[in-house]
This record gives structure tokens, sequence and C-alpha cells, in this order.
């Protein structure tokens, strides 16, 4: 057997069964952690200069190539079998979709700081799908954490109405329903890949769930939008280089690498950092309001998907 076919059999994320070193672990998690908090700062920089989809073309261009190099150095199989087909592109749509082709419309409405937050109620809603999905019953603590993460998001949201009126708060419930879409998707796509996963080496896995899932941004940003290479400032390359090396390259190849070495239990807590750095991200860079209310929506949003997470 080669070893490109003894990597396939392992699947997409075969856990060590005891990990050598656990703090390496915890440090390709802090990278995939740090690297997605602040692509949240990040795509909406992204998007002074880029219409909102033309530059994922771009980036997932980037990635594509340089996760196909990473593989084939790897010697892994490029290609996927002929019965995975249909659960790659479902997963491709559930987990790069999500965020590629829904994720961007909330920024319109929201701050990127409110987007993280609710974006990351995605744990709450994986615990309520595993439920019909794959007959885990939530416990009483994981009903506690839904409630806690709703009242975060209700506490954000509602801060707005409180401050601004009723009409303010109406003009971010468009973006809230783009992102909280998201979520459900992305959480979906955790179910989905729990239950049905894919039978490929995590690199080229990536490539290809990036290159499908974002199939629909190429029609939509032909059909809709115009893209002026030439008013693209330094700081819109740069962005665009982030996204294609560290938030779709860096982060997976690390998370992938985190399953291998920590308890998946322990690499999802982890996950949970990447709202707290966006939110701070977000108010160090782009100057959004870090008050009261944000801390509280937060708190509460990340003590509900705790307590949603624990068994």
């Amino acid at each position: 057997m080669s070893l490109a076919t003894r990597r396939d059999a392992a699947g997409p994320a075969a856990p060590a069964s005891a990990p050598a070193l656990p703090l390496r672990g915890l440090g390709y998690l802090s990278v995939t952690a740090l690297a997605w908090g602040l692509n949240w700062p990040v795509m909406k920089l992204l998007m002074r200069d880029w219409p909102p989809y033309a530059f994922r073309i771009f980036a997932a261009l980037g990635a594509v190539t340089l996760l196909g190099l990473v593989a084939l150095a790897q010697r892994d199989r490029l290609w996927p079998r002929r019965d995975q087909w249909g659960r790659l592109a479902v997963s491709a749509v559930l987990n790069v979709s999500a965020w590629s082709v829904v994720a961007p419309l909330s920024l319109f409405w929201l701050d990127a700081a409110e987007a993280a937050i609710i974006g990351y109620t995605m744990p709450v809603w994986a615990t309520v799908l595993a439920w019909p999905v794959l007959g885990e019953r939530p416990t009483a603590r994981r009903i506690a954490g839904l409630v806690l993460g709703l009242a975060g998001v209700t506490l954000l949201l509602g801060g707005t109405l409180a401050g601004a009126g009723m009409a303010a708060f109406q003009a971010k419930l468009p973006g809230a329903a783009a992102i909280l879409c998201t979520a459900l998707m992305f959480a979906g796509g955790a179910v989905f890949t729990k239950r049905w996963p894919v039978q490929m080496a995590p690199v080229p896995l990536v490539a290809w769930q990036v290159a499908i899932g974002t199939a629909p941004v190429w029609a939509i940003a032909l059909a809709f939008e115009h893209l002026d290479l030439g008013r693209v400032t330094w700081v819109g390359w740069g962005c665009l280089a982030y996204v294609a090396v560290m938030a779709q390259c860096v982060a997976y190849l690390a998370w992938f690498r985190a399953l291998r070495l920590l308890p998946a239990g322990t690499a999802a807590i982890g996950s949970l950092l990447v709202p707290v750095i966006g939110v701070v991200s977000s108010g160090l860079l782009l100057g959004e309001p870090l008050g009261l209310r944000h801390g509280l929506a937060l708190a509460l949003t990340l003590g509900g998907v705790l307590l949603a997470a624990r068994r």
C-alpha cells in the first residue's frame, strides 16, 4: 500500500492515540485561533478596496495553489474517490460557502466585532443539530448553554435598539440574519462531516473544499461586481495575501495538526478563542466600539458555548 493510500484511509482527522507533544498541539491551536480571529477586521478592511466577492476569487486561487503544492510535496492523493464526490460537495457548501458567500453580506450592516460574536454561536447550533442527525440528546447543561448564547446575541443587538431606536435596530437585522445563517450552515457542516466524513487526506481535502465552496462566488462577482485593480491600495493587497495564506492555508493546516495532537474536545473549545480575538482586534485595528455591552454579550455567548460544549 502506498503512502498516499495509507493517508487517505486514515480519514481527515485521525487523532493521535497518545499525544506526545500537547504543548505543541496547543501552539498549533493558538495559530489557528489567531489567524481566524484577525480575519474579521481584515475582512472589513478588504471591503474598502475590493468588491466583497471579487477578492475571494483571488484568495481562493492562491489558497488552492499553495495547498496543492503542499499536497504534492507530501505525496498525498489529490483526486477524491468516486464515491466521495457527493460528501465532498455538501461539505464544501456548508463549511466554505457559508463563509465565502453568506458571511460577507453581514458586514454591510454589522461591525466586524458584532459579526464575530454572532457567527461563533456555531457550537450551540451544532449541539442542537447533533440530536436528530447523530442521536446526541442535549443535556440540561447544553440547553442552558443555548439559552446563554441566545441571551448574548439578544443583548448585542438589543443594545442598538436601546441606544439609537427601532430604526437603527432594524437596520442591523439583515446583517444578523446573514451571519446567523452562516453559523447554522457551518454547524450543519460540522455535524455532516462527523456523520459522513470525506475519506481524503487533510491538505487536498481543504483545497477541494475551498475550490468547490467558492464556486458560487465566481457567478456573483462576474454578474454584479466591477473590479478596478487600480484603486486597490497596498493595504488591500496585503489583506488579500493574509486571507489566502493565513486564513485559508496556515489556519486550516494548523487546525488539522492540532486535531492530531490534542483531544477533539480540547481543540473545539480552543476554537472559541476566535471571537475573542475578533472582537479585540476589531476594536484595536478599526476603532470599533468596545463598550460594556460588547463585553457582556461576548461573555454570555462564550459562556453559553462553553457550557453547551461540555459533556
